[in-house]
């Protein structure tokens, strides 16, 4: 097999890589992560569906492959770039190597290619497309196929494709009961509420707000996802409904901009987006900095803010909205991944939150 293949940018770039993991050619929108640490979090996200992965870091694969620290059942990733590929992983709870996990899942790999340069080209330009292909013959074909590319049908492409975490006999469960609506959740949200002491109920991407009514949940998360937050039209219909309800929710990631559309905000595209593990985020309330874990290429634009929402958290680096208090309903959200995995676990008090905004609902119920 011939280990050399070539990534061709939309702007006409091309860069010559070796290859690891799967042998074939792909198209997909090229991103970066800052992250350090946490590559089988990163590999694993449903949020990079579609996407070709730069990892900054140069040194990827060292500790093998860990199957309890995955996020999903697979990688939804289109490809991933690293610097330098260790090939003889060493940790404890390795299982295995990059390599062979790639291979399996049918995931394309380059190795040996400046990825600082590319990260500075993504800086500059901005997101672009990207092929991962053979050889570079008929380049004007290639360059109208790249840029003619699109992610699509995102959201519907990672959900669960059933309900998960029903009750037993349908008996009522011990604890906060969460409905989880799914729209590419990450794994660690889940664990996270259920470290909380709630039970938790998944929804997939396309369950109605009566569905989820009829669970009768205590509350509502709101999960991350990949793809443009606008198109999701439906399910920002349904959940109008579903904040009209009164019920607590807690948004993350695409989950707040989905509600943030449903009050009637806009969102817009990022030159790069924010991926990695030490993004700053200033609560405007207390003036606290977080450290945050993040991967998202669209952000919520505050001046469409409806009079009910207040613009809690900010991104420390450039403004963007980083989370959202709601006044007429007991909801909020955030931009950032609370939930850390992998990253600091300095906002992980949130989940905390929406346990007491949980009790404060049922105080209500009660009265």
């Amino acid at each position: 097999m011939n280990h050399t293949a070539y990534l061709i940018l939309e702007n006409g770039r091309v860069f010559t890589a070796r290859r690891f993991g799967a042998a074939a050619e792909t198209i997909g929108e090229l991103v970066f992560t800052t992250a350090m640490t946490g590559y089988l979090e990163t590999l694993t996200d449903p949020s990079y569906y579609g996407q070709i992965v730069v990892q900054t870091f140069p040194l990827i694969g060292n500790y093998g492959v860990i199957p309890a620290d995955f996020e999903s059942v697979r990688p939804f990733l289109r490809a991933y770039i690293v610097r330098e590929w260790c090939h003889d992983p060493s940790n404890f709870r390795c299982e295995g190597e990059l390599d062979g996990y790639l291979k399996k899942q049918g995931i394309i790999g380059l190795y040996d290619i400046d990825t600082r340069e590319l990260t500075k080209i993504i800086r500059e330009f901005g997101v672009c497309n990207a092929m991962i292909a053979n050889d570079i013959q008929n380049m004007d074909v290639k360059l109208e196929k790249i840029r003619a590319w699109r992610v699509e049908n995102a959201v519907n492409a990672v959900s669960v494709s059933a309900l998960a975490g029903e009750d037993t006999d349908g008996q009522l469960c011990a604890g906060k009961r969460v409905a989880l609506w799914d729209f590419g959740a990450k794994g660690s949200i889940q664990k996270q509420l259920e470290a909380n002491g709630c039970h938790v109920r998944v929804f997939d991407a396309a369950s109605t707000a009566d569905q989820i009514l009829a669970y009768a949940p205590d509350g509502v998360m709101l999960s991350n996802g990949p793809g443009d937050p606008a198109e999701n039209t439906g399910i920002i219909a349904e959940l109008k409904k579903l904040s009209d309800s009164g019920r607590p929710i807690f948004g993350i990631c695409l989950g707040h901009q989905l509600l943030a559309l449903a009050q009637g905000a806009s969102t817009e595209k990022l030159k790069y987006g924010h991926r990695g593990a030490n993004q700053p985020v200033r609560d405007t309330l207390t003036g606290r900095v977080y450290i945050t874990s993040q991967n998202h290429g669209y952000a919520v634009t505050p001046s469409t803010l409806p009079p009910n929402a207040c613009e809690r958290y900010k991104n420390a680096n450039d403004g963007t909205c980083e989370g959202i208090d709601y006044s007429d309903m007991p909801a909020f959200s955030v931009q950032f991944h609370p939930e850390a995995s992998a990253g600091p676990l300095d906002t992980s008090f949130l989940f905390k939150r929406f346990i007491e905004l949980m009790d404060e609902y049922a105080k209500k119920g009660d009265a």
